[in-house]
């Protein structure tokens, strides 16, 4: 078990700096993670060039283009969707080009920090610094990822200001080898918003079930979160219940300031689908392929807009709350047989956000359609999902199986770089004597 002693032992709530990571902070955030040897740090930058609309995390400049105008502008300004983009790297400041075109935010999890601290030699000063002040490899691990959140929310904070903490907001996710710890979850979210100590960062939150209740616990405590990983509607009903429970229980007579996204994975749900529509064969099941996602995403708006409306919500409006808007991610396309916006276009809507990856961003605003269309064919969508459930398939345990295929998935992720930061750490103390 993680050590829970010294938890008072945080980040100063009045510091704008994070460079000591106290040990219970890396403790709980970590909770024995097993340290994997398997890949190795790079120590230069990943030189690949390719086209691109954007300066890439993995080139040296970060001066970006000229600012224009993009269809993301027109994304937010006319249908009220938010575009985010789901990355994250250093230098930070290759986000501003992103930004100029109408980013609004940014989302990353354990598999985005492992590619960027292990393609890129941008951190090797601050790992340096770390090891060599004595640091365990989980604090490294921590002091590196806190530095990156706490700089892109100081890049975003004018979007937060401009729209009222609406947008602007930078999300880093605790530990994924808590997803089955409700308690420790709640004492691992509120230590990394303390040590991140910026208005507009998101505390990401896995929607397992033990993690429901963290979820109610954390917003009750007035921290803002991005719940992460809902695959399913019945599921992402829970995540509602657990934001509103945390609003009513949080005591707060201002609930402006503490928002909640949930992200709802959208491409994932195809991936999965297809392979089971394939197997089963039928024509009418080969007919289906490619299009479970979008309509179960269509059918999470309606419960969305369902959830926030009546008695209940209208009090909670009546302290200011906001409604936990529905964010779209998983949105670049697995499959290349389909259409490179098919998880961005079908799923446009006032009050959402739509976190984009690379292939998925380019796509969309080089010729991405800017239209409502997340409720243009409810009925077409409710028949989709009946009529898959008519060829036995269980939505339910299809979320079930892509939930814990993601947890897994950033558990590989966290437990590699650690191994690769452990490797490095070792190899520097070697050449150091």
């Amino acid at each position: 078990m993680a050590s829970l002693s010294n938890l008072t032992n945080l980040t100063p709530a009045g510091s704008r700096s994070s460079s000591v990571i106290p040990a219970s902070f890396v403790s709980i955030l970590s909770f024995n993670a097993k340290l994997s040897s398997a890949s190795h740090l790079s120590l230069r930058y990943n030189q690949q060039t390719r086209p691109s609309l954007f300066v890439r995390c993995e080139a040296s400049g970060g001066n970006g283009s000229s600012a224009k105008r993009t269809t993301l502008h027109d994304l937010y300004e006319k249908e009220g969707q938010s575009p985010w983009y789901d990355n994250l790297c250093r230098p930070v400041t290759d986000l501003l080009p992103f930004i100029s075109r109408g980013v609004r935010g940014v989302t990353s999890n354990p598999a985005i920090f492992q590619k960027a601290i292990s393609t890129s030699n941008a951190y090797n000063d601050q790992f340096r610094t770390l090891v060599e002040s004595g640091k365990d490899i989980k604090r490294v691990y921590w002091g590196l990822v806190v530095k990156d959140i706490q700089d892109a929310c100081d890049l975003f904070e004018p979007i937060y200001d401009q729209t009222e903490a609406e947008d602007g907001y930078v999300s880093v996710e605790v530990s994924p080898l808590l997803a089955d710890d409700t308690d420790t979850t709640v004492k691992a979210a509120k230590l990394l918003h303390k040590s991140v100590n910026r208005r507009n960062v998101y505390i990401k939150i896995p929607a397992t079930a033990p993690c429901i209740p963290s979820i109610r616990d954390v917003i009750a405590s007035g921290i803002s979160v991005n719940v992460t990983l809902i695959f399913s509607i019945a599921r992402y009903e829970a995540v509602i219940d657990a934001y509103l429970d945390g609003l009513e229980a949080s005591g707060l007579d201002d609930l402006s300031r503490v928002t909640s996204v949930a992200s709802f994975f959208v491409s994932r749900v195809d991936t999965l689908m297809d392979k089971m529509l394939e197997k089963i064969g039928t024509p009418e099941a080969l007919d289906l392929r490619g299009k479970a996602a979008v309509a179960q995403a269509a059918l999470a708006y309606q419960l969305y807009q369902k959830k926030f409306s009546g008695p209940r919500w209208e009090a909670l409006v009546k302290k200011g709350a906001k409604k936990q808007r529905l964010l779209w991610a998983s949105t670049s396309v697995k499959n290349p047989a389909y259409s490179d916006t098919l998880y961005v276009d079908p799923l446009i809507g006032p009050d959402t956000v739509s976190t984009m990856p690379d292939q998925a961003l380019e796509a969309f605003i080089d010729h991405g359609t800017v239209k409502r269309t997340i409720d243009a064919n409810v009925s077409e969508a409710e028949g989709i999902y009946s009529a898959l459930e008519k060829l036995g398939i269980d939505w339910n345990k299809v979320g079930d199986q892509l939930e814990e295929e993601g947890v897994d998935s950033f558990k590989k992720s966290f437990e590699s770089l650690l191994g690769t930061l452990e490797d490095k750490a070792n190899t520097l103390k070697l050449t150091s004597h």
